[in-house]
């Protein structure tokens, strides 16, 4: 956000702040409560978080195309199986770095991107289709996609008995 806009910054200071809701839902877990679903065929704590993450890289890195840091890629090294859906769940402090970097590489896009930048377009494929989104589309889509998944951690923990300070 090159140019300050008043909507949009209020829109991406909430988002910030409920990252840091998941984030400190998820810091404290042990294994055994990372460990918690909602229903047997349903992802567990740690892999929601897991999956938030994998999604934030996905979108930013594979399809926008940003740039990470040393720390996002020692990160990546450390987690690359756990990238994949089905493996072990990294530690609680795992997932919230991993919070915390996937986050840091949101904010700074961002920080940077002008409203001309927020219109370019990338390529993708849905359903066998070559489509073109918007890199404003990637970002609603990604702060859509954490709430959603958000919610299932805040769901799930609640549903059996563990704190989680979530908003609403």
């Amino acid at each position: 956000m090159a140019e300050d806009n008043f909507t949009l910054t209020t829109y991406y200071t909430i988002w910030k702040e409920y990252q840091e809701h998941v984030k400190g839902a998820i810091a404290p877990l042990t294994a055994e409560q990372l460990a918690l679903r909602a229903a047997p065929h349903l992802r567990s704590v740690g892999e929601n978080a897991m999956h938030i993450i994998g999604t934030r890289i996905g979108w930013f890195i594979q399809i926008l195309g940003e740039e990470f840091g040393e720390e996002m890629s020692a990160y990546l090294k450390r987690n690359e199986v756990a990238l994949r859906q089905g493996a072990p769940v990294p530690t609680a402090a795992e997932l919230a770095q991993g919070l915390d970097l996937t986050w840091q590489l949101i904010a700074d896009g961002l920080a940077r991107w002008s409203p001309p930048d927020m219109q370019q377009t990338f390529p993708d494929e849905w359903d066998g289709k070559q489509v073109y989104l918007s890199r404003a589309w990637v970002v609603g889509h990604v702060m859509e996609h954490d709430m959603h998944h958000g919610g299932e951690l805040s769901f799930t923990l609640g549903m059996h008995g563990v704190p989680a300070d979530f908003p609403g």
